[in-house]
């Protein structure tokens, strides 16, 4: 005979099955607001988070997530168990970085992963790398491009981010190392590719590429007497220098993403009027690691070098 289906809330007899994936997809969920932007943040898609939230609910026997037209809300059980839920990924996070990069007794790494969404530190990002190296023997930088809104901190990706916007500081500490001019980014044969540099107040009429979720660029910007035209939302700095070599848009960049991102067709030309762009190193409130005032102290110093 065919056992009739559990009621999803009624308490199972058997330990529930949570598996680490589980986990990851409803923190995503809940960070995100929205399936789409979960999937877009684990790189997967929208129905793998859906079914890896709705299995996890199964295992649970509760309701986690409420589907709505305009995202997906915690449930009271949902906000529950997403608090548990991050404790348990930190949990594992640091139990990998002990094993895989050689944490020891003394707060030494013999890798620290830096995340960043688009440009890491521009002209200073190899100059870091060997400094790191000269005065940490044994001890390497690795930076990993994670386009997300803290650059692989809450994916548990990277140890220490550089990000240009500031992020939560009821999670994440932060400490300001420098700042960049920001720079217009146009196609070759664009008007503005002829001057020396151009003004916030030249961009009036024209279309702006811009990625909502990590870039520095808003229409904040602008005087809304004043502002672009239109806007063209991107995903990626590729997906950005594309639309904006293609003459599709125009593009508003701080000065690291002209040193990164070298492009055929893209011409890069200073914003002579705009405020300079504050860049940031960030990591986790309650992880703090010896090594972050040594790392901390050396981005300073080259920003500081640099004039």
């Amino acid at each position: 005979m065919t056992p009739a289906p559990m009621d999803a809330g009624a308490p199972s007899s058997r330990p529930a099955a949570v598996e680490v994936r589980h986990l990851r997809a409803l923190v995503a969920v809940a960070e995100e607001g929205t399936f789409t932007d979960a999937a877009i943040a684990l790189r997967t898609s929208q129905a793998s988070v859906s079914r890896l939230v709705a299995a996890l609910e199964r295992e649970l026997g509760v309701r986690l997530v409420r589907r709505t037209p305009r995202g997906a809300t915690l449930t009271g059980a949902g906000q529950a168990v997403v608090v548990r839920a991050r404790r348990v990924l930190g949990d594992v996070a640091a139990m990998v970085r002990v094993a895989e990069r050689g944490e020891d007794g003394e707060g030494t790494r013999r890798e620290v992963r830096i995340g960043y969404a688009w440009s890491a530190l521009g002209r200073w990002t190899t100059v870091l790398q060997r400094r790191w190296a000269a005065e940490q023997p044994g001890s390497v930088l690795v930076f990993v491009q994670v386009n997300t809104p803290t650059a692989g901190l809450l994916e548990r990706e990277a140890d220490v981010a550089v990000t240009r916007r500031q992020l939560d500081p009821r999670r994440f500490a932060t400490a300001v190392v420098g700042t960049e001019s920001r720079w217009a980014a146009v196609a070759a044969d664009h008007p503005f590719a002829r001057r020396r540099g151009v003004r916030l107040g030249d961009f009036t009429g024209q279309t702006v590429g811009i990625d909502a979720r990590t870039g520095t660029t808003t229409q904040d910007l602008w005087p809304p007497d004043a502002a672009p035209a239109a806007t063209r939302d991107t995903h990626s700095v590729d997906e950005w220098l594309t639309l904006i070599a293609a003459g599709q848009a125009v593009g508003l960049t701080s000065q690291a993403t002209t040193f990164q991102h070298p492009r055929p067709g893209v011409v890069y030309r200073p914003v002579l009027d705009a405020d300079p762009v504050p860049v940031r190193l960030a990591w986790w409130r309650d992880e703090p690691a010896r090594w972050i005032e040594d790392l901390v102290r050396m981005v300073t110093e080259l920003y500081r070098e640099a004039g």
